[in-house]
């Protein structure tokens, strides 16, 4: 999970998989939207690639790149588990909340 949120985490990176998102591209296409150079662009392909994120299809003498479902699927997983945690904290505190409203309807009536 680590190795994913730290490609995510840098600006260019994280628009690649935006772009993506939409559907295969070469290095070149993307390097074209986002306006950086190649080169550039590849570096960023293999942190996204080595933390499992996009997957390469070598196609002739093209490289034709494309979302790694899998692996955001775990990441979505391990954030849901997040939302979890938080949807008990604020059940409890609604009952909580509940609670005090109930005792203070019963000390005024």
């Amino acid at each position: 999970m680590k190795e994913i949120l730290q490609a995510l985490a840098e600006p260019n990176r994280f628009h690649i998989v935006e772009l993506l998102r939409k559907g295969p591209l070469t290095v070149g296409e993307i390097a074209e939207y986002l306006q950086l150079r190649q080169p550039q662009v590849s570096k960023h392909l293999k942190v996204l690639s080595e933390a499992g994120l996009v997957q390469v299809q070598p196609e002739a003498n093209r490289r034709i790149y494309k979302l790694q479902p899998q692996s955001f699927r775990e990441f979505y997983n391990w954030i849901d588990s997040f939302r979890q945690i938080w949807e008990e904290r604020l059940d409890s505190l609604d009952a909580y909340l509940q609670q005090l409203q109930k005792k203070e309807k019963d000390e005024t009536s």
